[in-house]
């Protein structure tokens, strides 16, 4: 069932909370330095309220991809990390919350298809490399 405006015209599809955060450090991405939640809010595709845009960067400042530093009454902001970056922060959150960290690399590892174990054992053995140089 599609949600309607009073006028009976159809709303436009609810975005999830990970595509905001993907558009939001899209954005962020661009930025020249340290920006306003209102660049930010003028950058995004359609209508997003201002307070919309400072929950989202609010919830990406507690998962370390954004920084923030004040400006006045308000805040600036910044990336820290991409979309990559964020997908890895979580992965990291997940490990860091579990007792056995064994068990879980190892069910992450085995659960990995072919080509996605050569890329991890490429990768591990790229900063092998580096390490010992």
């Amino acid at each position: 069932m599609t949600a309607r405006h009073s006028t009976g015209d159809a709303l436009p599809p609810r975005r999830g909370q990970g595509e905001l955060e993907a558009q939001i450090l899209a954005v962020l991405g661009t930025a020249p330095g340290p920006v306003t939640a209102g660049w930010v809010q003028e950058r995004l595709p359609g209508t997003l309220a201002y307070t919309t845009v400072i929950t989202i960067l609010t919830r990406l400042h507690a998962k370390g991809a954004v920084a923030r530093a004040r400006a006045g009454r308000s805040f600036e902001w910044v990336q820290v990390a991409d979309e990559a970056g964020l997908a890895a922060l979580r992965m990291r959150k997940v490990l860091d919350g579990e007792a056995d960290r064994e068990a879980v690399l190892t069910s992450f590892v085995t659960s990995l298809s072919p080509g996605d174990e050569q890329l991890l054992r490429g990768l591990l053995a790229q900063t092998d490399e580096e390490g010992d140089g």
